[in-house]
């Protein structure tokens, strides 16, 4: 698990991920707050929300900086009891061709045989298959990420931000910030590595709606 400009989920998968951490356990989740907190989580089978769920990656571009891009179109559901982590379900689905960059002319690119191939590969997987529980508000995800064609493990960490009815669909919500790194050469992503990092930070904003 590292970096590529590709991938998830989720994710993923990508996508997405149970009962997990509240503000405060590092970096810029310390910057935002949500609502309740991991005891308000009610069981049940929650649908992704696709308007307010994100993939987000990041690549080192030359050595120089960071640069990152977005998925969006999520779809998806997690099966959640918060007594009970490890019987989990969680299956997400990402449209590859939905990727978005600030340059028109790469997010066009990524789209093409040389990168993900969407016309071949139209989506991007992210299917749990373990969830441990690790520390206050956060869980260890562990499952198979496919993508370009490829299955592979990953783990994502993922961390409990918020909880709340939402005043628009008046549906129960939770929300999730999530973390996983990949190669993307372990997808056949390889084009520019090392010139473009095959290593692949991903950032999973991830929202759910009671069913």
């Amino acid at each position: 698990m590292r970096r590529s400009p590709i991938a998830l989920v989720l994710a993923a998968a990508v996508l997405a991920a149970p009962v997990i951490a509240q503000p405060g356990t590092g970096g810029h989740m310390e910057m935002l707050h949500g609502a309740g907190t991991p005891a308000d989580v009610k069981a049940g089978t929650y649908a992704v929300e696709p308007a307010h769920t994100q993939v987000t990656f990041s690549v080192s571009h030359m050595g120089i900086s960071p640069f990152a891009g977005t998925f969006s179109g999520a779809s998806g559901t997690m099966t959640l009891d918060p007594a009970n982590l490890a019987a989990t379900k969680l299956s997400v689905t990402i449209p590859t061709a939905s990727v978005q960059t600030t340059s028109s002319k790469l997010s066009e690119e990524l789209v093409s045989a040389d990168w993900l191939d969407a016309a071949k590969f139209p989506s991007a997987t992210f299917v749990a298959a373990k969830v441990t529980p690790h520390g206050s508000g956060m869980a260890m995800i562990d499952g198979t990420l496919t993508l370009h064609g490829v299955s592979k493990p990953i783990t994502i960490m993922a961390h409990f931000f918020g909880a709340a009815q939402n005043p628009m669909s008046k549906k129960d919500s939770i929300g999730f910030l999530a973390r996983a790194q990949i190669k993307r050469s372990d997808f056949g992503v390889s084009k520019y590595v090392p010139m473009v990092s095959d290593e692949t930070v991903l950032v999973i904003n991830a929202a759910f709606e009671k069913q």
